[in-house]
């Protein structure tokens, strides 16, 4: 039997932003109410960020995907019920969860404790209905505990944005002290930049226009190169070189273009995700032994982690919020490149 608040819901239906083929437009619908299976926990949703991975399940781009969905991967929200076998968690408990929603424990990535390339990796909104919703059911493994320093919407683009950018950062050659070049000042930018600074590291903002250094410099970027003004890698020269540039734009030009910058050892690590071609030679890569690879965001402890760091540290996404409601308002912002930084959808609870 499931353990359950009497608070999740009065009339047994809850509601859930649904999008019935790709391409339609999201619906606000009403649902039934869903207990936990075994291995799973039951949240009331408090917030849900807005992620461009999202129009690639809404567009059913993702494999596996199946229609009608619920899209939503950056959850914060309440554990409202348990289901059979899990243990470690209780009902009240503040909880994120990111593009990491579950995976099967069995295979060889599980084994290595590499389950974020797990061969079942479950995604929410594409695996299982998502957080554009007052209630998501996700496996236990999903899971991050929230610290109390964050409100929901805090966490909520944490889980899969903040963690991006931090896990890559962590896990780069890059040491308190190292030179690292923040590529783009968008959503995963505008948060890699905070995030290098809080680690200790000298901290380089790479965008367009000379307009955007002083909200470089405001996220905490020690040096800003203006990409429009000459070449990026001889401006990253000039500051000793890159032991990392971490690419969180979707153009490979510009990604292609800092390889050059790079310092000896350096790493280009990427987390934009674009479907064209680098440009780089062996010769660029043999010069330095530099490198070139790509980071995925990670499991579930790595949102703790990254949720913790953020606390500790101020780290925070610059977020704009509306109303579950208004998820087609907030959707279309985050696609026409007005919403700033992160749209968060809240439910009100």
């Amino acid at each position: 039997m499931a353990a359950t608040t009497p608070s999740a819901s009065t009339d047994g239906v809850v509601r859930a932003v649904r999008i019935a083929a790709p391409g339609v437009d999201p619906e606000l619908v009403e649902v039934p109410l869903r207990e936990p299976g075994h291995g799973q926990v039951r949240i009331a949703v408090e917030a849900c960020g807005v992620c461009h991975s999202d129009l690639l399940i809404a567009a059913g781009m993702l494999p596996g995907t199946t229609f009608p969905v619920t899209p939503g991967h950056e959850i914060a929200g309440r554990i409202d019920a348990l289901g059979d076998g899990v243990e470690g968690w209780t009902v009240g408990d503040r909880v994120a969860v990111g593009w990491f929603g579950g995976s099967c424990g069995r295979c060889d990535a599980c084994r290595d404790g590499d389950a974020i390339n797990c061969a079942q990796l479950q995604v929410p909104g594409a695996a299982y209905p998502g957080g554009y919703a007052d209630s998501v059911i996700v496996p236990a493994d999903a899971l991050a505990a929230v610290p109390d320093e964050l409100t929901a919407t805090e966490a909520a683009p944490l889980a899969c944005a903040g963690v991006t950018v931090f896990n890559a950062l962590r896990r780069s050659a890059a040491r308190p002290g190292d030179t690292v070049a923040i590529l783009g000042l968008g959503g995963l930018g505008h948060l890699g930049v905070q995030f290098a600074h809080a680690m200790g590291l000298r901290t380089v903002a790479i965008a367009r226009g000379s307009e955007k250094e002083p909200l470089a410099r405001k996220l905490g970027a020690d040096h800003y190169v203006d990409s429009t003004a000459g070449s990026v890698a001889e401006a990253l020269q000039a500051l000793g070189g890159a032991k990392v540039v971490l690419a969180t734009v979707t153009d490979a030009d510009a990604m292609s273009a800092t390889i050059d910058g790079l310092g000896r050892r350096g790493e280009l690590v990427i987390v934009g995700v674009s479907p064209d071609q680098l440009t780089v030679s062996p010769l660029q890569l043999l010069t330095g032994t530099r490198k070139v690879y790509a980071h995925a965001s990670g499991a579930a402890v790595d949102t703790q982690d990254t949720l913790r760091f953020a606390a500790q540290t101020g780290v925070r996404a610059w977020i704009e919020e509306l109303p579950l409601e208004e998820t087609g308002a907030a959707v279309a912002k985050m696609t026409s490149g007005q919403a700033r930084f992160r749209m968060v959808v809240t439910t009100g609870r």
